[in-house]
Parts: structure tokens; C-alpha cells; sequence
């Protein structure tokens, strides 16, 4: 007999059956600090290990979530790399305040829970998490109808992350003549995405082509996960190569490049430097978009810039070969001009 809270639109059956699956995927990302595992009220990390050798431990933490790219995923059906989005909007900006990525946990709201789609879903966070460094402990699983049609859904996260306070990256440490590293990014990312969709409607764009430029269908170019940086960029943090670090969200390279420059400096923008990848031009031609403004939406092919001291930059190019990341230097810090980031003409 179907129970009065099926009728009402929630599946207890098919929750605890989705639970069940992530179980299993969830502990692949545990270190040894994990107690436990899914279930208790609350997670649990131990931080014995994690502390040797910090004198001033700091804990730094990020929450976000995906934004509008979710409903291309939901439009296209495809929710396989939608996870690891999540993961690198919170891990990118731990690694960014110089922390050593601990945890992750996740929310999950949904209009019907289907546990293959859930399943496939963990799938990518746990895949995030396991780039970025971070254990999954927990989160939360909410089947909301009425609140979310339903195949849609929303996700957030929230990372944790530990550094030594002697240690933090940030303008504090930024100088005159310091270089700007541009690390590139896998594409558009997670922003700017009601932007795109926007110009997806008003070009009548085809999501199945493949645009000249493009290597694949449209969806799938703008499907592409966020990148994660950490294991290319925490070693140069643990070396104590950089002074301070800009994850490229919403807002472009000025805004968010900003939050790392003195009042008394400016970092100066060589435009030229980097190749913006297709996918922007395909975006820009098509919904006739002025330059300054896809430089304030989109990464445009910079997902992080490390600022780094001249005396640095061998040692830190070498150990980004290693990583095998693509990187330029795209810029340099000067003193303050009418901005605190400024392109070149």
C-alpha cells in the first residue's frame, strides 16, 4: 500500500536506497582522519595528524553551490561532471587562501529522487573531492516537491581547509613586481552561465553542434567541468612560492584579481598573452557581446592566477611542468594607477 507521505510526493524507499549506493562511493575519498562514515548526525574529522607541524592553526572554509549550469544539465540530461563543478567552486577558493583542503560535505534538494541520477551525481562530487584533496564526510539529501519540479535539482557544497596563520596568502604579502601566472581553465567553468543560456535562446543556438573552433557539441563544451587546482598549485604553497592566489569566478579577472592587491598597487593585464579559448568567441559572436563585458562575466581561459616574486618564478614554472598545467604570465603588479587591475591596451 502506498503511504500517505508517497502520495504526497516523498519516496522514504527510494531514499534509503539511494543512500545505500553513495555509502560506497563516499568512502573512496576517506583519509585516515575519517571516524566513522555516513549515517550519525554529524560527521567526524580528527585533526591529530593534520596539525603536526602548524604552530598557528587556521581553518578555512568556502560554501557554494553551481548556479544556472545546473539547468543545462537537467535540460541535457547529463549529470556526471555536474559534481565536480560543485567541489571546485568551494576547493578552488580554500586552495586560494592557501589552505591545505581537508573535507567536503554537499546538499542535495530534489522535486523526485531517483537513486540512479543521485548515484550519478555523488559520483561527481566524489570525483572532486578526490582532485581536490578532500575527504567527502556527509551532507544531506532533501526530496522537496512542491519547492522543485521534478527533475530538477540544486546542489551546494562547503570545504574545509587548514593553514598555518604564518602562512596565509593574500595582499599582505603582494609586492611591487611581483608576476601574475594565469593557470588556464577547462572553459567556461561554473559562471556567467545565465548569461549564456540568455544567448543560447536569443541566437537560437543548436546545443547538439559543433561551432567552428569547437571539438565537440555545444552542451557538452559548456557541460565541461571547472577545473581543480590543487595538485598542480598546493606544492607551491606548502614550498612557500606565492604570495597570493586568484580564483577567476563571477566577476571576471579584475574582480576577483582585485581581492588580492594593495590599496597602493595595481596588477596590469596583458590581454594578449593567453589565447582565449573558442568557446568564448563562439559565445561573444553569437550573442554580440562587448568585449569589457565578457571580461566582467567570464574567466575567458584564466581559471586562477598565482602572484609570484620574480626571485620565485623559476621554481614555480618548474613545478608546474611537473603537473603538466598549462600556464602564462600574463601580467605584473605596478604601482597604482587609476585601478587595481588594468588591462593594457
Amino acid at each position: 500500500m502506498t503511504s500517505q507521505y508517497e502520495q504526497a510526493g516523498v519516496n522514504i524507499h527510494a531514499g534509503e536506497e539511494a543512500v545505500q549506493d553513495i555509502k560506497k562511493i563516499v568512502a573512496q575519498t576517506h583519509d585516515s582522519n575519517v571516524l566513522g562514515g555516513l549515517g550519525g548526525f554529524g560527521a567526524e574529522y580528527e585533526l591529530t595528524s593534520v596539525l603536526a607541524g602548524v604552530s598557528q592553526p587556521v581553518l578555512i572554509s568556502g560554501t557554494d553551490g553551481v548556479g544556472t549550469k545546473l539547468l543545462l544539465a537537467i535540460e541535457a540530461n547529463q549529470h556526471a561532471t555536474i559534481g565536480i563543478d560543485l567541489v571546485a567552486m568551494c576547493a578552488n577558493d580554500v586552495l586560494a587562501q592557501g589552505a591545505k583542503p581537508l573535507f567536503f560535505l554537499d546538499y542535495i534538494g530534489l522535486g523526485e529522487l531517483e537513486p540512479q541520477k543521485v548515484m550519478t551525481i555523488v559520483k561527481g562530487i566524489a570525483n572532486g573531492c578526490q582532485q581536490a584533496g578532500l575527504s567527502l564526510i556527509g551532507g544531506e539529501m532533501a526530496e522537496m516537491p512542491g519547492i522543485y519540479r521534478s527533475k530538477d535539482y540544486d546542489l551546494s557544497g562547503f570545504a574545509v581547509g587548514l593553514a598555518d596563520k604564518s602562512h596565509l596568502l593574500g595582499a599582505m604579502n603582494v609586492a611591487e613586481g611581483d608576476l601574475l601566472i594565469g593557470l588556464e581553465s577547462s572553459g567556461v567553468h561554473s559562471n556567467g552561465y545565465s548569461l549564456v543560456r540568455k544567448i543560447i535562446q536569443d541566437a537560437d543556438l543548436d546545443l547538439q553542434r559543433v561551432y567552428p573552433g569547437l571539438q565537440q557539441p555545444l552542451i557538452d563544451e559548456l557541460l565541461t567541468p571547472t577545473k581543480l587546482y590543487y595538485q598542480a598549485v598546493y606544492p607551491l604553497v606548502k614550498a612557500g612560492q606565492l604570495h597570493a592566489i586568484a580564483h577567476i569566478t563571477g566577476g571576471g579577472l579584475a574582480d576577483n584579481l582585485s581581492r588580492m592587491i594593495p590599496s597602493k598597487l595595481t596588477a596590469l593585464i596583458d590581454p594578449a598573452s593567453w589565447q582565449v579559448p573558442a568557446i568564448f568567441k563562439v559565445l561573444q559572436e553569437a550573442g554580440q557581446v562587448s568585449t569589457d563585458e565578457m571580461r566582467q562575466v567570464f574567466n575567458l581561459g584564466i581559471g586562477m592566477v598565482l602572484v609570484v616574486s620574480p626571485s620565485h618564478l623559476d621554481r614555480v614554472k618548474t613545478g608546474l611542468k611537473q603537473q603538466n598545467t598549462a600556464y602564462q604570465i600574463i601580467g605584473k603588479v605596478v604601482k597604482r594607477r587609476e585601478q587595481s587591475v588594468q588591462y593594457q591596451a
